[in-house]
């Protein structure tokens, strides 16, 4: 069980929880953070996920555990943190990776709807980070929390609830950087772009993800890999002093909507180098 990336046994002795850990991009980081030696607790809705998950984990040689947990029920929140505290000491890392969404023009989307994504999304942050910051960082002194965000940033069509969600939960992560770096608590946010996941390609309508990967500069998709990596390396003691950030993973997507260059740009590049430069 060694990771590909990082240097054998650094998460040593780290208690690491990953809500949506199930599936996906969750599981991916759990996987990779119990390779680096952290103790690695998964949580979610459906038991048997996280239960695969956690079983994966221990084919590698790591330790985990997994609860079912709704991270919207707030006595549900407080009881799993007691458990976890309890039964594992401390929490070094909190990854919120939970969340949901679903495509919808905005004029349709209902207020049960709109309050659903923010119930999940905001609300269940907020409930994880509080309990874990205050039932296990505060007390040790210590303690991280990266909290999953989306990409783009300068609109999300078809996606308003969850675009407002996230952005509260960016602003959420920087304000709280701030309040409580006095007791050692660092918060980041991690903004995924288009990562080649079963969700991307199954979840949406016929065409938007083969629509999606033409936006990308870089010209693919994102991997499970990736985004574990990263959250491993915000984990690690290299991330020891970034906090109140956001770090944007997406390919450049966030900064230009279509590949680079755009068709016809060669010949437009051979017509100036013939025409040579031009005095203004």
């Amino acid at each position: 069980m060694t990771s590909r990336i990082f240097a054998p046994e650094v998460l040593a002795g780290q208690v690491c929880v990953v809500t949506g850990a199930g599936t996906g991009l969750g599981r991916a980081a759990a996987l990779e953070l119990a390779r680096c030696g952290a103790t690695v607790v998964v949580c979610g809705r459906r038991p048997e996920p996280i239960i695969d998950t956690a079983a994966a984990i221990a084919a590698l040689g790591g330790t985990a555990a997994a609860y079912p947990l709704d991270i919207r029920d707030e006595y549900a929140v407080d009881d799993f943190f007691d458990t976890v505290v309890e039964r594992h000491g401390r929490v070094d890392t909190l990854v919120n990776n939970a969340g949901g969404q679903f495509m919808c023009p905005a004029e349709r989307i209902t207020p049960k709807g709109f309050r659903t994504v923010l119930d999940l999304n905001i609300m269940g942050t907020w409930l994880m980070t509080h309990a874990a910051v205050t039932k296990a960082m505060i007390p040790q002194s210590s303690g991280k929390v990266l909290n999953v965000t989306l990409s783009p940033h300068h609109g999300f069509p078809g996606l308003a609830h969850s675009a407002a969600a996230r952005a509260a939960v960016e602003n959420l992560t920087r304000t709280l950087s701030v309040e409580w770096a006095r007791f050692g608590v660092r918060l980041c946010a991690v903004a995924t772009g288009h990562m080649d996941t079963s969700a991307l390609r199954g979840k949406y309508p016929p065409g938007v993800a083969e629509a999606a990967l033409t936006t990308i500069p870089l010209g693919r998709y994102g991997t499970e890999s990736e985004f574990a990596w990263l959250i491993t390396y915000l984990a690690s003691p290299a991330g020891d002093y970034l906090s109140g950030t956001v770090l944007t993973l997406d390919g450049a997507r966030d900064n230009l909507a279509h590949p680079w260059p755009p068709p016809g740009f060669a010949e437009i590049a051979d017509m100036v180098e013939k025409r040579g430069p031009r005095t203004y």
